[in-house]
Protein backbone atom coordinates (compact mmCIF):
# COMPACT_ATOMS: atom_id res chain seq x y z
CA UNK A 1 0.00 0.00 0.00
CA UNK A 2 1.05 3.44 -0.45
CA UNK A 3 0.30 6.14 1.67
CA UNK A 4 0.08 9.66 0.95
CA UNK A 5 1.00 12.48 3.06
CA UNK A 6 -1.65 12.68 5.36
CA UNK A 7 -2.25 8.90 5.98
CA UNK A 8 1.10 8.57 7.24
CA UNK A 9 -0.17 7.86 11.12
CA UNK A 10 -2.35 5.63 9.54
CA UNK A 11 0.73 3.74 7.88
CA UNK A 12 2.19 3.83 11.46
CA UNK A 13 -0.61 1.97 13.14
CA UNK A 14 -1.23 -0.40 10.10
CA UNK A 15 2.60 -0.94 10.15
CA UNK A 16 2.70 -2.08 13.76
CA UNK A 17 -0.31 -4.26 13.43
CA UNK A 18 1.51 -6.21 10.59
CA UNK A 19 4.94 -6.39 11.92
CA UNK A 20 3.47 -8.22 15.21
CA UNK A 21 1.51 -10.52 13.24
CA UNK A 22 4.88 -11.02 11.17
CA UNK A 23 6.62 -11.90 14.57
CA UNK A 24 4.00 -14.18 15.49
CA UNK A 25 4.56 -15.60 12.12
CA UNK A 26 8.00 -16.17 13.26
CA UNK A 27 7.61 -17.73 16.98
CA UNK A 28 6.25 -20.64 17.44
CA UNK A 29 3.16 -19.94 20.28
CA UNK A 30 3.52 -16.15 20.61
CA UNK A 31 0.24 -14.83 20.85
CA UNK A 32 -0.37 -10.88 19.27
CA UNK A 33 -3.80 -11.13 18.11
CA UNK A 34 -5.37 -9.65 20.64
CA UNK A 35 -2.80 -6.55 20.40
CA UNK A 36 -3.09 -6.55 16.81
CA UNK A 37 -6.65 -6.55 16.88
CA UNK A 38 -6.78 -3.90 18.51
CA UNK A 39 -4.40 -1.47 16.44
CA UNK A 40 -6.46 -2.87 13.44
CA UNK A 41 -9.71 -0.94 15.16
CA UNK A 42 -7.38 2.07 16.04
CA UNK A 43 -6.74 2.03 11.95
CA UNK A 44 -10.30 1.32 11.35
CA UNK A 45 -11.39 4.50 13.39
CA UNK A 46 -8.42 6.98 12.11
CA UNK A 47 -9.30 5.91 8.15
CA UNK A 48 -12.79 6.66 8.80
CA UNK A 49 -12.19 10.26 10.56
CA UNK A 50 -9.63 11.20 7.88
CA UNK A 51 -12.10 10.05 4.87
CA UNK A 52 -15.22 11.46 6.76
CA UNK A 53 -14.66 15.20 5.30
CA UNK A 54 -11.71 15.19 2.72
CA UNK A 55 -10.24 18.82 1.65
CA UNK A 56 -10.36 19.64 -1.96
CA UNK A 57 -6.60 19.18 -2.30
CA UNK A 58 -6.72 15.89 -0.39
CA UNK A 59 -9.28 14.93 -2.85
CA UNK A 60 -6.57 15.66 -5.22
CA UNK A 61 -4.38 13.56 -3.74
CA UNK A 62 -6.81 10.59 -3.44
CA UNK A 63 -7.55 11.41 -7.08
CA UNK A 64 -3.94 10.70 -8.61
CA UNK A 65 -3.28 7.67 -5.88
CA UNK A 66 -0.73 5.36 -8.09
CA UNK A 67 -2.51 2.33 -6.94
CA UNK A 68 -6.33 3.39 -7.83
CA UNK A 69 -8.01 1.20 -10.63
CA UNK A 70 -6.83 2.57 -14.36
CA UNK A 71 -8.35 2.25 -17.62
CA UNK A 72 -7.15 -1.09 -18.52
CA UNK A 73 -8.52 -2.49 -14.96
CA UNK A 74 -11.96 -1.45 -16.00
CA UNK A 75 -12.26 -2.87 -19.87
CA UNK A 76 -10.67 -5.96 -18.88
CA UNK A 77 -13.47 -6.15 -15.68
CA UNK A 78 -16.72 -4.86 -17.27
CA UNK A 79 -16.16 -5.50 -20.78
CA UNK A 80 -16.20 -8.65 -23.06
CA UNK A 81 -14.92 -9.34 -26.52
CA UNK A 82 -12.68 -5.80 -26.46
CA UNK A 83 -10.94 -5.71 -29.74
CA UNK A 84 -8.37 -2.71 -29.57
CA UNK A 85 -8.13 -0.28 -32.54
CA UNK A 86 -4.49 2.04 -32.59
CA UNK A 87 -3.48 4.75 -34.37
CA UNK A 88 -5.12 7.78 -36.05
CA UNK A 89 -4.62 6.64 -40.18
CA UNK A 90 -2.22 10.53 -39.95
CA UNK A 91 0.68 10.03 -37.37
CA UNK A 92 0.85 7.43 -34.85
CA UNK A 93 -0.41 5.56 -32.10
CA UNK A 94 -0.73 7.12 -28.76
CA UNK A 95 -0.38 4.88 -25.94
CA UNK A 96 -1.97 7.37 -23.45
CA UNK A 97 -5.10 6.24 -25.12
CA UNK A 98 -6.91 3.34 -25.60
CA UNK A 99 -9.70 2.33 -27.09
CA UNK A 100 -12.11 -0.13 -29.44
CA UNK A 101 -15.21 -2.36 -29.63
CA UNK A 102 -16.21 -4.36 -26.59
CA UNK A 103 -19.52 -5.79 -25.27
CA UNK A 104 -20.76 -3.82 -21.99
CA UNK A 105 -23.60 -6.31 -20.60
CA UNK A 106 -23.63 -8.03 -24.34
CA UNK A 107 -24.55 -4.94 -25.46
CA UNK A 108 -22.13 -3.72 -28.56
CA UNK A 109 -20.52 -0.02 -27.48
CA UNK A 110 -17.01 1.65 -28.22
CA UNK A 111 -15.03 2.14 -25.57
CA UNK A 112 -12.49 4.92 -25.17
CA UNK A 113 -9.93 6.11 -22.09
CA UNK A 114 -7.32 7.07 -20.69
CA UNK A 115 -4.21 5.18 -19.65
CA UNK A 116 -1.67 6.19 -17.27
CA UNK A 117 0.25 2.67 -16.32
CA UNK A 118 0.79 1.19 -13.15
CA UNK A 119 4.79 0.88 -12.71
CA UNK A 120 7.35 2.75 -14.41
CA UNK A 121 8.00 0.88 -17.75
CA UNK A 122 4.21 1.43 -18.52
CA UNK A 123 3.85 4.98 -17.08
CA UNK A 124 6.91 6.01 -19.60
CA UNK A 125 4.85 3.97 -22.10
CA UNK A 126 1.48 5.50 -21.42
CA UNK A 127 3.24 9.14 -21.05
CA UNK A 128 1.62 9.15 -17.76
CA UNK A 129 -2.21 9.23 -19.52
CA UNK A 130 -1.53 12.68 -21.14
CA UNK A 131 -2.34 12.22 -24.14
CA UNK A 132 -0.60 13.75 -27.90
CA UNK A 133 -2.46 14.86 -30.85
CA UNK A 134 -2.46 11.44 -32.49
CA UNK A 135 -4.74 10.17 -28.82
CA UNK A 136 -7.71 12.82 -29.56
CA UNK A 137 -7.46 11.75 -33.61
CA UNK A 138 -7.62 8.43 -32.44
CA UNK A 139 -10.87 8.94 -30.02
CA UNK A 140 -12.35 11.01 -32.99
CA UNK A 141 -11.87 7.81 -35.31
CA UNK A 142 -13.13 5.69 -33.21
CA UNK A 143 -16.52 8.10 -31.92
CA UNK A 144 -16.64 8.41 -35.80
CA UNK A 145 -17.10 4.50 -36.35
CA UNK A 146 -19.67 4.17 -33.43
CA UNK A 147 -21.34 6.88 -35.35
CA UNK A 148 -21.31 5.13 -38.67
CA UNK A 149 -22.42 1.77 -36.86
CA UNK A 150 -25.15 2.85 -34.12
CA UNK A 151 -23.03 2.09 -30.75
CA UNK A 152 -23.00 4.05 -27.61
CA UNK A 153 -19.66 5.60 -26.98
CA UNK A 154 -18.26 5.09 -23.35
CA UNK A 155 -15.18 7.27 -22.35
CA UNK A 156 -13.05 6.27 -18.68
CA UNK A 157 -11.00 10.08 -18.28
CA UNK A 158 -7.54 9.93 -15.83
CA UNK A 159 -5.53 11.95 -17.26
CA UNK A 160 -3.41 15.56 -15.56
CA UNK A 161 -4.12 17.30 -18.87
CA UNK A 162 -3.17 16.98 -22.53
CA UNK A 163 0.86 16.56 -23.49
CA UNK A 164 2.41 20.35 -23.57
CA UNK A 165 5.68 18.96 -25.30
CA UNK A 166 7.06 20.63 -28.45
CA UNK A 167 6.31 17.74 -30.78
CA UNK A 168 2.86 17.70 -29.64
CA UNK A 169 2.25 21.54 -30.44
CA UNK A 170 3.70 21.06 -33.38
CA UNK A 171 1.65 18.62 -34.55
CA UNK A 172 -1.43 20.32 -33.71
CA UNK A 173 -2.29 19.92 -29.96
CA UNK A 174 -5.27 22.57 -29.37
CA UNK A 175 -6.75 21.83 -32.66
CA UNK A 176 -6.79 17.82 -31.82
CA UNK A 177 -8.10 18.65 -28.27
CA UNK A 178 -11.08 21.01 -30.05
CA UNK A 179 -11.96 18.62 -32.99
CA UNK A 180 -12.48 15.46 -30.47
CA UNK A 181 -14.53 18.29 -28.00
CA UNK A 182 -16.82 19.31 -31.35
CA UNK A 183 -17.25 15.37 -32.29
CA UNK A 184 -18.42 14.85 -28.79
CA UNK A 185 -21.03 17.39 -29.71
CA UNK A 186 -21.96 16.04 -33.51
CA UNK A 187 -22.42 12.72 -32.94
CA UNK A 188 -25.94 10.86 -32.89
CA UNK A 189 -25.34 8.14 -30.51
CA UNK A 190 -25.00 8.17 -26.85
CA UNK A 191 -21.93 9.54 -24.69
CA UNK A 192 -21.39 8.54 -21.29
CA UNK A 193 -18.36 9.50 -19.28
CA UNK A 194 -16.46 8.41 -15.89
CA UNK A 195 -14.06 10.21 -14.34
CA UNK A 196 -12.23 7.86 -12.22
CA UNK A 197 -9.30 10.06 -11.21
CA UNK A 198 -8.11 13.12 -12.44
CA UNK A 199 -10.04 15.15 -15.62
CA UNK A 200 -7.41 17.62 -16.01
CA UNK A 201 -8.03 20.86 -18.21
CA UNK A 202 -9.01 20.34 -22.11
CA UNK A 203 -7.20 16.55 -22.35
CA UNK A 204 -10.68 15.45 -20.24
CA UNK A 205 -12.97 17.67 -21.35
CA UNK A 206 -12.40 16.19 -25.17
CA UNK A 207 -13.52 13.10 -23.73
CA UNK A 208 -16.09 14.44 -21.46
CA UNK A 209 -18.45 16.62 -23.54
CA UNK A 210 -21.02 14.08 -22.89
CA UNK A 211 -24.76 13.23 -22.18
CA UNK A 212 -24.29 11.55 -19.17
CA UNK A 213 -20.93 12.42 -16.69
CA UNK A 214 -20.22 10.37 -13.66
CA UNK A 215 -17.57 11.03 -11.32
CA UNK A 216 -16.06 8.81 -8.83
CA UNK A 217 -16.74 10.19 -5.34
CA UNK A 218 -13.38 11.42 -4.24
CA UNK A 219 -12.20 11.94 -8.41
CA UNK A 220 -11.41 15.48 -10.01
CA UNK A 221 -12.43 17.08 -12.71
CA UNK A 222 -11.19 21.10 -13.57
CA UNK A 223 -9.91 23.70 -16.35
CA UNK A 224 -6.58 23.42 -14.53
CA UNK A 225 -3.98 21.88 -11.59
CA UNK A 226 -4.42 23.46 -8.18
CA UNK A 227 -0.07 23.70 -8.61
CA UNK A 228 -0.97 25.50 -12.18
CA UNK A 229 -3.44 27.34 -10.71
CA UNK A 230 -1.46 28.78 -7.88
CA UNK A 231 1.98 29.20 -10.10
CA UNK A 232 -0.33 31.55 -12.58
CA UNK A 233 -2.57 33.29 -9.45
CA UNK A 234 0.40 33.60 -6.72
CA UNK A 235 3.53 32.80 -8.63
CA UNK A 236 3.45 30.24 -5.91
CA UNK A 237 2.58 26.58 -6.67
CA UNK A 238 2.84 25.90 -2.79
CA UNK A 239 -0.35 27.80 -2.44
CA UNK A 240 -2.05 24.92 -4.40
CA UNK A 241 -4.08 23.77 -1.20
CA UNK A 242 -5.74 27.52 -1.86
CA UNK A 243 -6.36 27.29 -5.41
CA UNK A 244 -8.15 23.68 -4.85
CA UNK A 245 -10.46 25.11 -3.03
CA UNK A 246 -11.08 28.16 -5.05
CA UNK A 247 -11.32 25.81 -8.27
CA UNK A 248 -14.41 23.42 -7.05
CA UNK A 249 -13.34 20.45 -8.69
CA UNK A 250 -14.49 17.74 -6.47
CA UNK A 251 -17.20 15.65 -7.36
CA UNK A 252 -19.61 16.96 -5.00
CA UNK A 253 -18.93 20.78 -6.05
CA UNK A 254 -19.46 19.85 -9.78
CA UNK A 255 -22.95 17.95 -9.35
CA UNK A 256 -24.19 21.24 -6.95
CA UNK A 257 -23.02 22.98 -10.23
CA UNK A 258 -24.63 20.98 -12.90
CA UNK A 259 -21.45 19.66 -14.50
CA UNK A 260 -21.08 15.89 -12.76
CA UNK A 261 -24.80 14.18 -13.10
CA UNK A 262 -23.64 11.14 -10.92
CA UNK A 263 -21.04 10.48 -7.84
CA UNK A 264 -20.76 7.19 -7.75
CA UNK A 265 -19.45 5.85 -4.06
CA UNK A 266 -15.97 4.75 -3.27
CA UNK A 267 -14.62 2.12 -0.66
CA UNK A 268 -13.73 3.63 2.74
CA UNK A 269 -10.26 4.85 2.14
CA UNK A 270 -10.57 5.53 -1.48
CA UNK A 271 -11.01 3.55 -4.31
CA UNK A 272 -7.34 1.69 -3.84
CA UNK A 273 -8.43 0.18 -1.03
CA UNK A 274 -11.00 -1.96 -2.70
CA UNK A 275 -10.67 -2.26 -6.74
CA UNK A 276 -13.19 -4.96 -7.47
CA UNK A 277 -15.66 -3.18 -5.51
CA UNK A 278 -14.99 0.09 -7.00
CA UNK A 279 -14.89 -1.37 -10.52
CA UNK A 280 -18.53 -2.91 -9.85
CA UNK A 281 -20.00 0.42 -8.65
CA UNK A 282 -18.81 2.37 -11.80
CA UNK A 283 -20.41 -1.05 -14.22
CA UNK A 284 -23.98 -0.61 -12.12
CA UNK A 285 -23.75 3.19 -13.02
CA UNK A 286 -22.72 2.99 -16.41
CA UNK A 287 -25.72 0.43 -16.67
CA UNK A 288 -28.19 2.73 -15.36
CA UNK A 289 -27.09 5.87 -17.57
CA UNK A 290 -27.19 3.36 -20.54
CA UNK A 291 -30.82 2.13 -19.57
CA UNK A 292 -31.58 5.99 -19.54
CA UNK A 293 -31.47 6.37 -23.25
CA UNK A 294 -33.79 3.64 -24.84
CA UNK A 295 -34.28 4.11 -27.91
CA UNK A 296 -33.82 7.80 -27.96
CA UNK A 297 -33.90 10.03 -31.93
CA UNK A 298 -30.61 10.85 -33.44
CA UNK A 299 -32.05 14.54 -33.29
CA UNK A 300 -32.99 14.65 -29.62
CA UNK A 301 -29.57 12.91 -28.56
CA UNK A 302 -27.66 16.02 -30.48
CA UNK A 303 -30.10 18.61 -29.29
CA UNK A 304 -30.55 17.67 -25.71
CA UNK A 305 -26.73 17.20 -25.71
CA UNK A 306 -25.80 20.40 -27.19
CA UNK A 307 -28.76 21.94 -24.47
CA UNK A 308 -26.86 20.59 -21.56
CA UNK A 309 -23.75 22.75 -22.59
CA UNK A 310 -25.43 25.49 -23.51
CA UNK A 311 -27.14 25.94 -19.80
CA UNK A 312 -24.40 24.40 -18.06
CA UNK A 313 -22.74 27.06 -14.90
CA UNK A 314 -26.72 28.23 -14.77
CA UNK A 315 -27.01 25.96 -11.48
CA UNK A 316 -25.81 25.96 -8.18
CA UNK A 317 -24.66 29.44 -8.93
CA UNK A 318 -26.54 31.03 -5.81
CA UNK A 319 -24.48 28.38 -3.50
Amino acid sequence: MNYLDFEKPLAEIEGKAEELRAMARREEGMDVEDQAAALDKKAADMLRDLYTDLTPWRKCQVARHPNRPHCQEYIEALFTEYTPLAGDRNFADDHAVMGGLARFEDKPVVVIGHEKGHDTKTRIERNFGMARPEGYRKAVRLMDLADRFNLPVITLVDTPGAYPGKGAEERGQSEAIARSTEKCLQIGVPILSVIIGEGGSGGAVAFATADRLAMLEHSIYSVISPEGCASILWKDAEKMREAAEALRLTAQDLHKLGVCDVVIREPLGGAQRDKPATIAEVGRAISSMLAGFGEAERADLIASRRRKFLDMGTKGLAA
